[in-house]
């Protein structure tokens, strides 16, 4: 999946500071695919691997600084043998908890050629975001993705071009509707 490959590898370069893990429950869906990866990344894991990034590379020391503090970073990928073996009902059931105020959406891609949809939600907190979930969908997989901390979405910005994310690349908040 292009796009949520993309997110989540630039996603996995990002923030620091406190936050909750999004309450997902993974049991049916778990049940009903052929194939799981399940990594759940806590801080201080992020945090010794972060000391084999050397300071004197700008790259590595960006990186450094930002997944430092890191309170985790969890992702879950459902295969399935074939499309339909999830349903719209499941994919609900993981967005319920990203309800405003304390969540909002701020991308949402959909590409009716490939089948693959993107949603990223940010969590609100104080005068910072204190958190991300990704929920991305193929027909025939479902990747959640949440970090927990604080992301400065103006650092991931400036990471494009680097660690092959594309340059230019942006992540702007929706237009209130």
């Amino acid at each position: 999946m292009k796009a949520a490959g993309f997110l989540i590898a630039a996603l996995l370069l990002a923030g620091a500071a406190p936050a909750q893990q999004v309450q997902w429950n993974f049991d049916k869906l778990a049940a009903r695919a052929s194939d799981t990866v399940d990594v759940n990344l806590s801080g201080s894991l992020l945090r010794f691997a972060a000391k084999f990034l050397s300071d004197d590379d700008k790259d590595e020391a960006k990186v450094k600084k930002m997944v430092g503090g890191l309170k985790g970073i969890y992702v879950k990928t459902f295969e399935f043998k074939k499309p339909g073996e999830y349903s719209p009902a499941d994919v609900e059931s993981f967005r319920a908890p990203l309800h405003p105020p304390d969540w909002e959406r701020i991308v949402g891609t959909h590409s009716s050629e490939q089948g693959e949809t993107v949603e990223v939600y940010v969590k609100n907190e104080g005068k910072g975001i204190g958190g991300l979930a990704i929920i991305a969908m193929e027909p025939k997989e479902l990747t959640l993705v949440n970090i927990v901390g604080a992301i400065d979405l103006d650092s991931l910005s400036e990471l494009g071009g680097h660690f092959g994310i594309p340059e230019g690349v942006e992540v702007e908040k929706e237009k209130k509707k």
